[in-house]
């Protein structure tokens, strides 16, 4: 319940972005930035391994006047180390992300649709790095709520191409 209302105050803490909820599901939000307009659904991690030195997410974003649909982004908790790779691991699934610094992400559309379809049978998931500091970089995440949540950001940018 914590992280659902860190994850509610985090994204309405923006004023001059205007954001429209279009739902809170578990620890899942979906929202709709109409000005883009872009709808995605995001989650802050249940447990977070270290000390946090940037606001992690998780979100699947839709930017239906680019094309894009069902885009991964993950911010981990901190920087990793260069060259690390990114490891998401959804039930028994692994993924192999791209990225630097604090971000990372799917390396193309298929690898998309694939975390997509894993994050909707499975309990959690976890993002792990090796951080710049030396330590371990592991990020948990509850996926209860999120397959609503994801339904809720498609469905919310639909009309919007």
């Amino acid at each position: 319940m914590a992280a659902l209302a860190a994850t509610v105050a985090f994204f309405a803490a923006a004023p001059l972005q205007a954001r429209d909820s279009l739902g809170v599901f578990d620890s899942w939000g979906a929202f709709r930035d109409p000005q883009v307009p872009r709808c995605y659904a995001i989650s802050q991690p249940e447990t977070v391994r270290g000390t946090r030195q940037y606001r992690p997410f998780a979100s699947i974003g839709y930017w239906p006047r680019r094309g894009v649909r069902g885009q991964f982004h993950l911010r981990l908790s901190r920087p990793m180390a260069r060259r690390s790779p990114v490891t998401l691991t959804i039930g028994v699934r692994r993924f192999t992300l791209i990225g630097g610094g604090g971000d990372a992400w799917a390396s193309d559309k298929a690898m998309d649709a694939s975390i997509i379809a894993a994050m909707r049978s499975a309990r959690e998931m976890t993002a792990s790095a090796d951080g710049a500091d030396g330590r371990t970089i592991r990020d948990v995440y509850l996926l209860k709520g999120a397959a609503t949540a994801l339904d809720a950001a498609a469905l919310g940018c639909a009309r919007d191409r």
